[in-house]
């Protein structure tokens, strides 16, 4: 058996968290935003973060929560990870980081966790410092409060699409509905609407001083190769960089030829590549 030098973290170890976040500001995001608003108490997280090395040299990370996301994670780390992780029940929805860790650790657990619904081995992560060139849609706007439940409709149809399932089946929606609502109260969700129904939105699903991640990207299947996605991104994107953060970043899966296309002509660029285990 491994000796793996896997520990859970506490509040101690914020400060050396946060070092290995820094090193990858966009690949882990999604981490540094839950440490910075949570800190690393198990009581007052989502989830809870594994580290790998010593007390003195902490050398990678694993986030545990309804996602499963290796950070800075070599060989080393990712089988001693393996190693904790695989003696406990998969509780994750879906593994989600940098390509080349994500797949490698789920080599290792998918004896014990398989098998998995699907896997996206190669969802290029793209990031702009720069407003877009692309004259910005002037009727994407801040979801507000009051439309919360215009958004929903539009936000269960992208994620159905998007996934694979729907995420209303397990609870009713509640837990989404939430999720949901609370993006639209943080000024996170955007959209245009057209007639009492959402056209296309996008949400900053992840906020941190280095990055505004946007996901949940959608436009109505009838406005779909007519020209606006471009346009409606550069929206975001523009009001983004303006209030947000110093940089706007996404994943987006590399079959998606359109989509890409869209995101290069706002001034998307690649900084590396993520994977998806979904379950």
């Amino acid at each position: 058996m491994l000796m793996a030098p896997v520990r859970q973290l506490g509040a101690a170890d914020r400060r050396a968290v946060e070092r290995l976040l820094d090193l990858d500001p966009y690949g882990a995001a999604p981490v540094a935003e839950r440490v910075a608003a949570r800190g690393l108490a198990w009581w007052r997280s989502d989830g809870r973060v594994l580290g790998y090395g010593s007390r003195r040299n902490l050398e990678a990370l694993c986030w545990v929560g309804g996602n499963l996301t290796p950070v800075r994670a070599g060989r080393p780390a990712l089988a001693a990870f393996a190693e904790r992780l695989a003696g406990e029940p998969r509780l994750c929805s879906s593994i989600v980081g940098r390509a080349d860790a994500v797949l490698e650790l789920w080599e290792r657990l998918e004896g014990r966790w398989g098998p998995a619904r699907d896997v996206r081995p190669n969802q290029p992560l793209l990031v702009t410092a720069t407003m877009p060139s692309v004259s910005p849609d002037p009727y994407v706007r801040r979801v507000q409060v009051e439309e919360s439940e215009l958004l929903f409709p539009a936000a269960v149809a992208m994620y159905t699409e998007e996934v694979g399932v729907s995420p209303v089946l397990e609870d009713g929606g509640r837990a989404y509905r939430r999720r949901v609502n609370d993006l639209v109260r943080a000024g996170r969700a955007y959209a245009r609407f057209e007639d009492g129904r959402v056209v296309f939105k996008a949400e900053l699903a992840v906020v941190t001083r280095r990055t505004a991640q946007i996901q949940g990207v959608w436009m109505t299947p009838e406005w779909r190769g007519r020209g606006y996605a471009a346009a409606a991104m550069a929206a975001v994107v523009r009001d983004a960089l303006t209030y947000v953060a110093p940089t706007v970043s996404l994943y987006v899966n590399d079959f998606n030829a359109p989509a890409r296309r869209v995101y290069q002509r706002c001034g998307f660029a690649p900084v590396g590549a993520l994977a998806t285990v979904l379950f």
